[in-house]
């Protein structure tokens, strides 16, 4: 039997992010001077930065590749920020490896499949709502809250508040 999301949350000390999907709604603007434009939820980003603030470890693996994202995340101090992966695996593993953290303490939230293999390895694999039923299936928590529409607040204030953290 699976331990309940509440007990795994107990243990996490670092959370892991896919971008499209989760950090963002999933919805690409597309300019007649063919610039795409992503759209975030502020407040997973205040989210982000109370973890950051608390001492958790952040890190966000992605196949897409965004100069704007990227200025987005290191501006909330996200240290960690790997695109244009392909194997989110690979990277789970060297990351891991880098910042001397066991796997049993990571949360990765994703939403489509290029996500399932790293969600396997972790200890609280995460989804919003609005994932597609196969990352669903394989979720130990599913937020209620839809990507780029509040999921990574749900998780990182769901997790601090369990662990007494969340002011």
């Amino acid at each position: 039997m699976r331990r309940k999301y509440i007990d795994l949350m107990k243990d996490i000390n670092t959370f892991i992010f896919d971008v499209d999907g989760v950090l963002t709604n999933c919805v690409l603007s597309l300019f007649p001077n063919g610039e795409m434009v992503r759209h975030m939820f502020a407040k997973d980003g205040y989210a982000i930065q109370i973890a950051n603030n608390k001492g958790y470890n952040l890190c966000v693996i992605t196949g897409g590749s965004d100069l704007m994202v990227f200025k987005r995340l290191r501006k909330l101090n996200i240290r960690h920020i790997y695109q244009g992966v392909i194997n989110k695996k690979n990277y789970l593993d060297k990351y891991c490896n880098n910042i001397n953290i066991s796997k049993n303490n990571v949360l990765y939230m994703g939403d489509d499949m290029p996500d399932i293999e790293i969600m396997k390895e972790v200890a609280l694999p995460c989804s919003p709502i609005d994932a597609v039923q196969e990352v669903k299936d394989i979720s130990k928590y599913i937020s209620s809250k839809k990507g780029g529409r509040g999921c990574v607040r749900d998780v990182i204030e769901k997790t601090m508040k369990i662990q007494g953290k969340w002011e």
